[in-house]
């Protein structure tokens, strides 16, 4: 019974860290349920990906254009999680845009301040998650990709924390919060939820006429493409401060699903 308690906790720390969501209201969750959290962050994808997924349809349901849905679908994102991923991406980009060693870069993402490069990287954020996502659902592709491809993003993003140690000390975490290192069945365990959305989506019909075969193909695609995607980046982090930040979670979650969304693009026009 306590072990059940300790997992229900920890998966209402990973909404609860992930967005803005009172769930701390409902239940008293520890900070050691917070620290267990990484295998958790797919179950943030079902709730930020439905969020969207949500809007969208309502928003084609009532006549609005596919562009303007897409736009409140991530406007509606934005304040589900207080853009909390698009603060780390921001810092991330002024952090490895103008810093040149570990010091000057870690010091960089620790200023709350927002510099050039942060701000050219939130605009074409918006531009190609914008484009992207229109240019799908134009195609024919059902909204519910976008939960797959959320959740998928934050169980591959996950991955950096089994890789790379973190490059701060706890008192110098923005939160204050260090990720405990997830043991290897935790991280199958993630593996599992990041692909669950695909599986449960093409059981209902919800993929379209792809079939089991296409299905299993789609996802291993894209869990290659993301997995390069974060191989790269964990080098480039590994390379520059040596480690993980906060601001290097969202930033990798953000980076990781606009690859999803482009290769989704180019398999639809090949």
């Amino acid at each position: 019974m306590h072990r059940l308690q300790s997992i229900s906790k920890r998966c209402l720390a990973a909404i609860a860290f992930f967005t803005r969501l009172p769930l701390w209201r409902v239940v008293n969750i520890e900070k050691e349920h917070y620290e267990h959290v990484v295998p958790l962050w797919p179950l943030a994808g079902y709730v930020t990906g439905g969020t969207m997924a949500a809007v969208l349809w309502g928003g084609m349901a009532i006549g609005l254009s596919t562009g303007l849905s897409v736009a409140l679908a991530l406007t509606a994102r934005v304040l589900l999680t207080g853009a909390l991923h698009e603060d780390g991406f921001a810092d991330f980009c002024d952090g490895f845009g103008g810093g040149w060693s570990r010091e000057r870069t870690l010091a960089i993402m620790k200023d709350s301040h927002i510099g050039t490069y942060g701000v050219l990287g939130l605009v074409l954020y918006a531009l190609i998650a914008w484009n992207t996502l229109t240019m799908l659902l134009d195609a024919g592709l059902s909204p519910v990709y976008i939960i797959c491809i959320d959740a998928l993003s934050k169980s591959l993003s996950s991955t950096i924390v089994c890789y790379l140690p973190y490059a701060r000390t706890e008192s110098e975490a923005k939160n204050k919060l260090l990720y405990q290192h997830p043991a290897v069945a935790e991280m199958a365990a993630c593996g599992v939820l990041g692909v669950v959305p695909f599986v449960v989506a093409g059981l209902m019909g919800s993929m379209g006429p792809m079939g089991l075969i296409g299905l299993m193909g789609l996802i291993a695609l894209l869990c290659c493409v993301g997995a390069i995607g974060v191989a790269v980046l964990v080098y480039t982090m590994h390379r520059r401060i040596g480690g993980y930040t906060g601001d290097c979670c969202g930033a990798t979650v953000i980076i990781i699903e606009l690859l999803l969304y482009i290769t989704l693009c180019a398999i639809i026009h090949i």
